[in-house]
């Protein structure tokens, strides 16, 4: 909280060239004693406020102190408005308004070049307030009761800890600790069909990334796609993990998890593709092909 409070006072004075202990005091509901404690920490940090008595003494900075002399590079600043740029996408006013007022401390303009929106396609109000609200449980270490939809269809209620949200492989994850299955799990968001935040705090603990379950049942899938499908092959996977045939064919090969997602996935380019390794996949996806068949022939 202290630390909010300096910054919101070097802010201060540097919009308005100066005030006096009681006005700070009565702005940040604090006492003129505090304030002057606050002055002589910023003193001490290296910031040249200083006190000056009189009638039209008051609280200064420097007239020739800007941001910049702070330890931070021309470089490191753009970086901190960009990062505030890509968070501020779910209308969040406090960032926008952060973003305002460092961008007139650092004196740069904060070029409006990167757009990010967590929502599907026809969905930006929802989507947008799951992220949004998901971000502040973690934040603020409350609780979440969520409804999901598992990959083997189940749907099933929740409590969990948050502890963060993960983006991989075009989709975004919720790392949370399960109460129910007492364990560490992941949740992809969009599985996520309703959710609520709780009024009970927990303490976090770190994700342990090492037995990250995203990758544990991961095996090498290899793959032929016809040149006409390079649209679809360079939207999905990374340039490393495909390779071009003389014919124009596109071999790619990536770590995917072997369970039903994968032969949905597969299925979903139709005759687009071949399976090479490993050869028993062909065998699921044409028996899973063939029920689809029999359901839809008549």
């Amino acid at each position: 909280m202290q630390e909010s409070r300096l910054f919101k006072i070097v802010y201060h004075l540097l919009d308005k060239g100066q005030a006096t202990a009681p006005e700070l005091a009565e702005k940040f509901e604090v006492s003129v004693r505090t304030i002057y404690r606050d002055i002589d920490a910023l003193s001490g940090a290296g910031i040249p406020v200083y006190a000056e008595a009189g009638r039209n003494g008051g609280i200064h900075l420097m007239s020739d102190f800007v941001l910049d002399k702070a330890v931070l590079s021309e470089e490191e600043k753009q970086e901190i408005l960009t990062a505030l740029q890509s968070i501020n996408l779910t209308n969040n006013i406090g960032i926008n308004q952060t973003l305002q007022k460092l961008s007139a401390i650092f004196c740069i303009s904060s070029e409006n070049w990167l757009e990010v929106d967590f929502s599907r396609w026809g969905n930006k109000g929802t989507d947008n307030e799951k992220f949004e609200l998901l971000k502040s449980a973690i934040i603020y270490q409350k609780c979440v009761k969520i409804t999901y939809a598992n990959s083997y269809g189940t749907i099933s209620e929740r409590v969990v800890k948050p502890l963060k949200i993960s983006y991989k492989s075009m989709s975004w994850y919720l790392k949370a600790f399960c109460t129910e299955k007492q364990d560490y799990r992941i949740f992809k968001l969009t599985r996520i069909i309703d959710f609520e935040v709780l009024t009970e705090i927990f303490c976090k603990s770190p994700f342990p990334e090492l037995d990250d379950t995203l990758e544990q049942c991961y095996n090498t899938i290899v793959l032929r796609f016809p040149k006409n499908m390079s649209y679809r092959v360079y939207d999905e996977f990374d340039k490393t993990m495909v390779s071009k045939k003389e014919n124009g064919d596109l071999i790619v090969s990536a770590q995917m998890p072997e369970d039903e997602w994968l032969i949905g996935y597969l299925l979903s380019f139709g005759t687009q593709v071949d399976i090479i390794e490993p050869a028993y996949l062909k065998d699921i996806v044409a028996e899973q092909a063939q029920k689809i068949y029999e359901k839809y022939k008549t």
